[in-house]
């Protein structure tokens, strides 16, 4: 009896030591290696995720190991590898579940995503494009959120993620009129405040960008200051400052520095141009870059943005 538990002692002890050893493994997966590159050509480091993220990440991770054939699995251990800030391997893992699955809209419009994220954006439309001719005549359904809002209320949709990030993809890549076709699809996938104002708040950039100024005022017909906005806070106020209704500074007070602050600024930079103050937008656009928030869309934008007139 003795031996026997003492061998079973010792399995217990080496199942913990490879629990604990593969979360280390996780925690510190490459971070000293580039995540991505500069539109300059700049490496770009990700942080190691937070333990929270890193537990999870070790929770999905073993869910697929588990059962590696599962679109649900494959879907959030490739999430849970960007919110680690492991893009490629994330990508690997979409791009083999797009493989298996290759009906499946989800895999490319997630892998669309993180293509943007890594400045790969032919890629990325090229992804995106094909989920958006995949979920043609099919009804929407509502995304799961990987990192819940304060309310756990999902607010996006597979169909508006889509329609969001092609919109987006074809933006960095200066397309505005592509990018205006696809956030007009996007706003009609809309069925909440939020969606509405981030999709408002692109189609108001693109039209000042083509010079289509009799369109700004009718593209925030939409816009109240009654909107239950969940998430979207800073394009909500950024619609509202291109309402008239709200000043810059208040637009930016009590936003927190991080990917939602680098969003404002990036549309407040915008806004400075539109309204013939190209100087203020282009130092704004070079403030965005001296954070080190470097996978938020707006300083993905800003990047952009002045790496097109160079």
């Amino acid at each position: 009896m003795d031996k026997i538990l003492g061998s079973f002692s010792i399995s217990i002890l080496l199942i913990c030591l490879l629990c604990i050893s593969c979360k280390q493994k996780t925690k510190q997966a490459d971070y000293h290696k580039p995540a991505a590159y500069s539109l300059n050509g700049e490496p770009l480091y990700a942080d190691p995720p937070s333990e929270k993220i890193a537990d999870q990440l070790i929770e999905k991770e073993h869910r697929y190991l588990a059962a590696p054939d599962s679109a649900e699995n494959i879907i959030w251990y490739g999430r849970f590898l960007a919110y680690a800030g492991r893009y490629d391997d994330a990508i690997d893992v979409f791009t083999r579940g797009q493989t298996l699955y290759p009906d499946d809209p989800r895999f490319l419009r997630h892998r669309g995503h993180r293509y943007i994220t890594i400045r790969k954006f032919d890629l990325a439309i090229a992804d995106l494009e094909k989920a958006a001719q995949l979920i043609n005549g099919k009804p929407d359904e509502i995304e799961p959120d990987g990192l819940p809002n304060a309310q756990n209320i999902p607010i996006s949709t597979l169909q508006g993620n889509i329609w969001y990030h092609l919109g987006l993809a074809y933006y960095l890549n200066q397309d505005f009129t592509r990018a205006m076709t696809s956030y007009i699809n996007c706003l009609r996938t809309s069925s909440n405040d939020d969606n509405l104002v981030s999709a408002t708040h692109w189609l108001y950039t693109i039209i000042c960008r083509v010079n289509r100024g009799n369109d700004l005022n009718r593209v925030l017909n939409r816009i109240t200051d009654h909107m239950q906005v969940i998430e979207n806070e800073s394009y909500f106020r950024l619609c509202r400052l291109y309402k008239g209704e709200m000043t810059v500074d208040q637009a930016r007070e009590g936003i927190l520095p991080g990917p939602s602050l680098d969003a404002l600024d990036y549309g407040i930079a915008r806004w400075y141009a539109c309204q013939g103050n190209e100087v203020a937008g282009k130092e704004l656009l070079y403030d965005i870059l001296s954070r080190n928030n470097w996978a938020s869309f707006g300083y993905i934008a800003a990047e952009a943005d002045l790496f097109s007139i160079k």
